[in-house]
């Protein structure tokens, strides 16, 4: 089972994840590339879409609001998100003030939730881990935004140190002890040619993948554990999507390696 996809940057839309590719069924990516003054429109009628400004600034147009001149960072690493959430059967609009980059976010939704900005301030920063498996987590979408499916947020690692460590898992419907969720990965690198490993296991081994993660590179995680380390020298940032039909986030750590949270 091959979890990973290779994204090549090119003006306009490209779709990336696809919700109905058998392997995942409640998340789609693609990312939006635009010069200055390009224009890409949007309307997805059966699906809630999260918008993130990767880079560079634009107006969001969504329904009767407007959002102008949103976006201040050069990169993922230069600060804080901006996001613009939309609700099932809602068009959109997104004109570039600058180059700018976004990624689309979305899942299968019924629930019409009210159009939101979100501002890099509303962004939930939190620090996780010690040592080598340090890390900052920005919760971008989350249960302050009135979604139906989607939750959506930012992850940097260090140069060298580990996320989702120790291991977790979100793959059965057992609350309170574990929710059922699917997720997504996108990654990028400072500098950008560097490379981390993405680890996706289960407890029975029926996948059992590893793969070399470079700039601009998504992986799917259905199911199972699924570690990751950036490259020495190298910060690794991931924007990560989830969504399932309980919008709780409760994970299962790996037992083996649970002790971690002890140290």
């Amino acid at each position: 089972m091959n979890l990973k996809i290779n994204y090549e940057k090119k003006d306009g839309f490209t779709p990336i994840v696809d919700g109905g590719n058998g392997i995942i069924r409640n998340i789609t990516l693609g990312i939006v590339s635009l010069k200055k003054d390009g224009v890409y429109k949007g309307l997805f009628s059966a699906s809630e879409t999260g918008l993130v400004i990767l880079s560079g600034k634009c107006d969001v147009k969504a329904g009767e609001e407007v959002f102008a001149g949103i976006g201040e960072r050069e990169n993922v690493f230069a600060g804080r998100a901006y996001a613009v959430y939309v609700s099932p059967g809602m068009g959109f609009e997104i004109k570039a003030v600058t180059d700018c980059e976004i990624a689309v976010c979305g899942a299968p939704a019924e629930k019409k939730g009210k159009i939101r900005l979100i501002t890099p301030g509303e962004n939930k920063q939190k620090t996780v881990g010690k040592g080598n498996w340090q890390r900052d987590v920005y919760n971008i979408i989350d249960d302050s935004v009135d979604a139906d499916k989607l939750l959506i947020g930012e992850t940097i690692n260090p140069p060298g140190n580990w996320s989702s460590a120790p291991p977790h898992r979100h793959e059965e419907d057992n609350l309170p002890e574990e929710s059922k969720l699917d997720e997504v990965y996108f990654y990028k690198f400072n500098p950008d040619k560097g490379f981390g490993i993405q680890k996706v296991y289960t407890d029975d081994n029926s996948i059992d993948e590893t793969y070399t993660i470079k700039n601009n590179d998504t992986v799917i995680i259905p199911r199972g554990y699924h570690p990751v380390v950036a490259g020495p020298g190298y910060e690794l940032y991931y924007l990560w999507i989830l969504a399932g039909d309980k919008r709780v986030m409760k994970v299962k750590d790996d037992p083996v390696h649970a002790w971690l949270k002890n140290t």
